[in-house]
């Protein structure tokens, strides 16, 4: 056997300890996102499997540590397991789903907020060769390396001494992000925090777009911004986030649409006009090719659900 196929195999070994802990954590609280006493660190846990997601996604590290899950961006689908993580290094739209759990051998995760500011301070001692800054992709899944799984695992247990939890926990999650810097997508992770980068200048733009996305649209000026020329500023955050500055703006707005109707009962129109749609059908066209049914029928299916 290879080198890499047994440190992958150490890496799946140490994921049952680590699925022993998270279940025993989660055990009794239903499905979904579950925040621990670690400010960052959240939780996962799926019965079944369930239907694709779109939902923001901010920088985090999520680990798989028990059954399967698949990605879908721009029409492309990612499918990780256990002991493979997932980075996404800017507020990125992604389509999400578990697809193997069960009530006996349930979907578990483990995700980590991450923070651009103690990377940095991370990449200022490390000192790492950072290079010219080609654009990356905004995520990514690798294979966890053992010593990636240890802080995982390290930082779980600190749950059952709440008293260590002060002290230990910022050392623990620092060696998480130093590993992550050493790892094969250490040129991603390092841009997240990275002054100047193309994907930092990218993920500023997203930030504005997030506060925007109901006015307007020019490129010209999100362009300006970056510090970029239209041309190139599309090719960048097309290289960074797969899809185009109105997509996603567009994503952003049928996103907020659906949280409206399904959370506040507002109507298809009242949505529509709410996020910046001139046109009711112009808006319910695009709502259904988003998301596969029309706003009423999508709404109605996700309350039975």
């Amino acid at each position: 056997m290879t080198i890499e196929i047994l440190s992958h195999q150490s890496a799946i070994n140490k994921c049952a300890e680590l699925a022993a802990l998270v279940a025993r954590h989660t055990d009794g609280k239903g499905k979904g996102a579950h925040a621990t006493a670690i400010n960052p660190l959240v939780f996962a846990r799926e019965c079944d499997p369930s239907t694709a997601i779109l939902c923001i996604n901010e920088p985090l590290l999520a680990i798989v540590v028990q059954g399967k899950k698949e990605v879908l961006l721009n029409e492309e689908t990612y499918r990780y397991g256990v002991a493979q993580y997932l980075v996404v290094s800017v507020d990125l739209l992604l389509n999400g789903c578990v697809i193997e759990a069960s009530p006996d051998q349930p979907y578990l995760g483990f995700r980590l907020k991450l923070d651009p500011a103690q990377l940095c301070d991370i990449i200022a001692q490390t000192n790492p060769d950072i290079g010219k800054f080609e654009s990356v992709r905004g995520w990514f899944i690798s294979d966890a390396s053992p010593s990636l799984i240890d802080c995982a695992l390290r930082l779980t247990k600190l749950l059952d001494t709440p008293q260590d939890i002060s002290f230990l926990s910022p050392m623990i999650i620092r060696e998480i992000y130093y590993r992550l810097l050493m790892g094969e997508q250490g040129e991603a992770v390092r841009q997240i925090a990275t002054s100047g980068s193309n994907m930092q200048r990218i993920a500023e733009v997203i930030k504005r777009l997030k506060v925007d996305f109901t006015k307007p649209l020019r490129v010209e000026d999100l362009a300006e911004q970056a510090n970029m020329s239209p041309a190139s500023f599309h090719r960048h955050f097309k290289a960074v986030t797969s899809i185009s500055p109105l997509q996603y703006q567009k994503q952003l707005r049928l996103l907020t649409a659906r949280q409206l109707m399904l959370a506040e009962n507002v109507d298809a129109t009242q949505a529509a006009y709410q996020v910046g749609y001139e046109s009711t059908s112009q808006f319910s066209r695009e709502y259904a090719r988003m998301f596969g049914a029309p706003p009423i029928r999508d709404i109605e299916r996700l309350r039975i659900a």
